[in-house]
């Protein structure tokens, strides 16, 4: 990822506040002080102060220069989630934008797919054109039905980096990360079993869990620490839980990260219950900063930990290749896959090959990390200065979106109208649980395009319902 100037002092800060060194009103240095000792330009370190601004973490005082912010534990309220397992059956959806998913040459921030501008359109055409020439009729004949030998081994050979062991022939290449989902489940439960799911949790899990016919008990995310872990274990303890479905990095809708002693507690209670966990580590590459996080996939020793990926939020939405290790349930999962599709896209599994073979699919994570951070700290410094104080959202470390709160005063549908006038498109908070818990919740994802027509659109918005 790229590395700032002001990053010198940036990252001192904000591990001071993270380790509770500093307090929220704590006075900072001023501009003069840190321009002198890090030897920085004025611009430099405005300009640093100005991002941690942007991510939450400090206060501009006028004529008063710049303090740590109040905690921002209480950004997003905590949500009461019944503990109760129940039918998965959406309520009607009556939100202007719920039904803004259709394919639009308009793109807009519901829609959870890298914009055309942060693909690497000729690299992938490239790469392409080349495995076409190279393979040619081969192309057109079944691949194996598990995948190809070669992109399995890469993809072990990548989660070995980070402190994940994953078997080469454990692995299920799929047609997308949902896919991927379906299988694992297929192949670890039945209609009418109870799984524990995140709360909120992304509408396409969800209805994953319609269509097999799956009961949910949804755990609640809390703001700022993530999956409570104690409601989990007492779910597992209450209820013959089948599996716990979760994000730990970079959650979908809230962005929030999991440190690795929540990860180890998560597998703790799955060992206990000897309940198999499903993981999905679709953003897990998309970091803001530091190192690519680990997997609970990475504390396995009893083999329950089934962990799914894709390339499509990564790369392109349209090379549809994910992935399953499925570990002691491949035998399962293998005949699942095949009696859903036989063999995925010889093309597509070729062209990711020899991507994964050179260093620019490396190169291209690092660029777009940078823009997804760029553009999230951008949508986020447009909220607060366009909706009011009582309005509330989530910090991302990583990661496509925010999640964000309406105050309680706020008219929903008039705020919806306004979006569907301005032509601005969020995902409504009611299509991320089976309750009505996340109403005056919604969804701003980030990984599209960010215009100055988008954020006067905001701003516009912001002044109707303040």
């Amino acid at each position: 990822m790229k590395q700032y100037k002001y990053s010198v002092f940036t990252d001192k800060i904000e591990e001071g506040i993270r380790k509770g060194l500093l307090k929220p009103g704590d006075k900072l240095p001023s501009v003069r002080a840190i321009k002198a000792e890090y030897t920085l330009s004025t611009s430099s370190v405005q300009s640093g102060y100005d991002y941690l601004v942007f991510r939450g973490l400090v206060q501009s005082l006028p004529r008063a220069g710049y303090i740590v912010a109040a905690s921002i534990d209480s950004e997003v309220s905590s949500t009461a989630l019944n503990a109760i397992p129940r039918d998965s059956v959406f309520r009607e959806k009556v939100l202007l934008t719920s039904n803004r998913l259709e394919h639009s040459e308009q793109a807009s921030l519901n829609v959870a797919t890298p914009a055309d501008v942060f693909i690497p359109q000729k690299l992938v055409l490239k790469t392409m054109q080349e495995v076409i020439r190279e393979k040619g009729a081969s192309l057109l004949r079944y691949y194996p039905n598990n995948g190809s030998n070669e992109l399995r081994d890469l993809i072990a050979s990548r989660a070995a980096l980070y402190g994940t062991t994953i078997q080469a022939d454990e692995l299920v290449i799929t047609d997308g990360a949902l896919q991927a989902l379906y299988i694992a489940l297929a192949s670890i439960t039945s209609p009418g079993d109870i799984v524990a799911v995140e709360s909120p949790c992304v509408f396409s899990i969800l209805e994953v869990f319609a269509s097999l016919g799956l009961r949910t008990v949804e755990v609640p995310v809390r703001y700022p620490n993530g999956l409570d872990i104690e409601y989990l274990a007492k779910v597992c303890a209450d209820y013959t839980i089948k599996a716990i479905v979760v994000t730990p990095n970079f959650h979908n809708p809230t962005g929030l990260l999991l440190t690795d002693e929540q990860k180890q507690r998560i597998y703790n209670i799955a060992v206990e219950y000897n309940v198999p966990i499903i993981e999905n580590d679709i953003y897990g590459d998309l970091y803001f900063e530091g190192n690519r996080p680990s997997n609970i996939r990475s504390f396995d020793t009893k083999g329950l930990v089934l962990t799914y990926s894709s390339f499509s939020k990564t790369l392109a939405p349209g090379l549809r290749l994910g992935w399953l290790a499925a570990g002691k349930n491949f035998s399962k999962a293998e005949r699942v896959k095949f009696s859903i599709g036989r063999s995925v896209s010889p093309i597509n599994q070729e062209v990711m090959i020899k991507l994964l073979n050179s260093s620019s699919y490396d190169k291209h994570l690092r660029v777009f990390r940078s823009k997804l951070e760029f553009q999230c700290i951008r949508l986020i410094e447009q909220f607060k200065v366009s909706f009011s104080e009582e309005f509330k959202l989530t910090y991302p470390k990583g990661g496509y979106s925010l999640w964000c709160q309406l105050p309680i005063s706020t008219d929903v549908d008039l705020f919806y109208k306004s979006c569907e006038k301005e032509g601005v498109y969020f995902t409504p908070g009611d299509t991320f649980s089976f309750t009505d818990a996340y109403d005056s919740c919604f969804r701003a994802v980030f990984s599209q395009q960010l215009t100055d027509e988008h954020l006067n659109a905001i701003q516009r918005i912001g002044k109707v319902l303040r």
